[in-house]
């Protein structure tokens, strides 16, 4: 089970202490997307007109390196332009999640981006600029998203626009693969814990919404014994038999196309020389499905599996020499399949609706995973412009009409949070 780092408590026991109250009613055919008001349209030609500066933040923040579990440096440029900016309650929580606020009221809705890249550290995070095209490691994942957050706060500080309820604005931390969602888990079990109606990230390039979440859950695998000669102690279980017969049986689960469901052992090491058996060899595991029943059976499956290799490996010598299973939880992202006509998808594709573009709609893991799995309405939309090569060293970002993304998440946060200027 896995453990929150903090507090050594664990997230379904944390998830059972938060009080997720519902949001408030708001009925599909109630939406009513603000882009007809007087303010919300000067609002929209300023992100317009200012695409160039968000395009520089955009850049200034990628050369900033933040690897894995190393995001403090591009957490705190952030912090300082939340200041510059004027957003009220600027601060660092616990976890290197970066949040500042405009307005006090309710609902409280979240304006996010994640901050992490998949990168090391001693990655050249230099972006290079060809016209149109920003060409950089993170340059569209998560760097535009960053921009996009930035640019929406930066419009309505600038404007005086003071929205009925809350908006909260946020860089995460974590969200990339090793980093297990830890950003939005202390969010939502610590920080904010109880008072989010509605999330919305911004993640990467394009104009697509991902309305359900693909859940995975990622072990590391453990056979052990006391090894030995590979000819004199022949006949006692071998560890990297027993994995493989763990293997054979992954490769051999069912295969589900709706909902898509997958498996896949990602790395295996072990052994020591060609002449020993082994005494331990590890492999890493990934299961992932949008449907969380049916991830939940795929995990069942699979434990079942784990110990049925341990079982046949130590019958086939009919030995005493002890032969162990470990399996360790190293992630966990929970899965939900929010239905596509859920208010928050409607009201995200009525904002790109106004703004003249189609968004297609399909499930992903983003750090949306979490609220959803938690039954907040949340969504996960594009930054604008268009990309390739994401999590590549010579990720693409083309800025042409990049600034409709920045305008679609203005036009979403003021439908979910309202509006009170004229």
């Amino acid at each position: 089970m896995r453990v929150h780092p903090t507090t050594g408590i664990s997230l379904l026991a944390l998830a059972a202490t938060v009080l997720i109250s519902p949001p408030p009613s708001f009925a599909a055919s109630q939406l009513q997307v603000p882009s007809a008001r007087p303010i919300v349209r000067q609002a929209l030609d300023y992100l317009r007109d200012s695409e160039e500066q968000t395009i520089g933040d955009q850049i200034a923040l990628c050369e900033v390196p933040a690897p894995p579990f190393g995001e403090v440096a591009r957490g705190e440029a952030y912090r300082e332009r939340f200041e510059a900016i004027g957003l009220a309650d600027v601060r660092i929580d616990g976890e290197g999640n970066v949040l500042g606020k405009i307005g006090s009221g309710e609902p409280l809705v979240v304006l996010s981006a994640h901050l992490d890249t998949v990168f090391p550290a001693a990655t050249d995070v230099t972006v290079r600029r060809d016209g149109s095209l920003l060409i950089g490691p993170g340059i569209g994942d998560d760097c535009r998203g960053l921009a996009v957050v930035l640019a929406v706060a930066r419009a309505m500080r600038g404007l005086e626009i003071e929205p009925l309820g809350t908006i909260v604005f946020v860089g995460t931390v974590g969200e990339e693969g090793p980093g297990d969602l830890r950003g939005v888990k202390r969010l939502f079990f610590e920080t904010l814990a109880g008072q989010v109606d509605y999330f919305i990230s911004v993640d990467g390039a394009g104009r697509s919404i991902t309305h359900a979440a693909v859940g995975s859950n990622r072990y590391e695998v453990t056979f052990s014994g006391p090894g030995g000669h590979s000819y004199g102690a022949f006949g006692m279980p071998n560890p990297i038999h027993a994995l493989g017969r763990a293997i054979a049986k992954i490769a051999e689960f069912p295969s589900l196309s709706d909902p898509k469901t997958t498996f896949s052992v990602g790395i295996v090491e072990g052994g020591t020389s060609v002449n020993s058996i082994a005494f331990e060899t590890t492999m890493t595991v990934d299961l992932r499905s949008e449907n969380p029943r049916v991830l939940a059976e795929l995990d069942t499956l699979f434990r079942a599996a784990m110990n049925e290799a341990q079982a046949e490996e130590i019958a086939r010598w009919g030995s005493a020499v002890d032969l162990r299973v470990d399996i360790v939880s190293i992630g966990v992202r929970p899965a939900s399949d929010q239905s596509i006509s859920a208010p928050i998808v409607r009201a995200a594709l009525a904002a790109a609706e106004e703004l003249g573009f189609e968004a297609p709609t399909g499930a992903s893991s983003t750090d949306s995973n979490l609220p959803m799995s938690l039954g907040i309405p949340a969504v996960t939309i594009d930054g604008g412009g268009t990309g390739s090569g994401s999590h590549s060293l010579d990720e693409r970002f083309d800025t042409t009409d990049s600034h409709l993304g920045t305008q679609w998440a203005l036009l979403l946060a003021l439908t979910l949070a309202g509006i009170g200027v004229p």
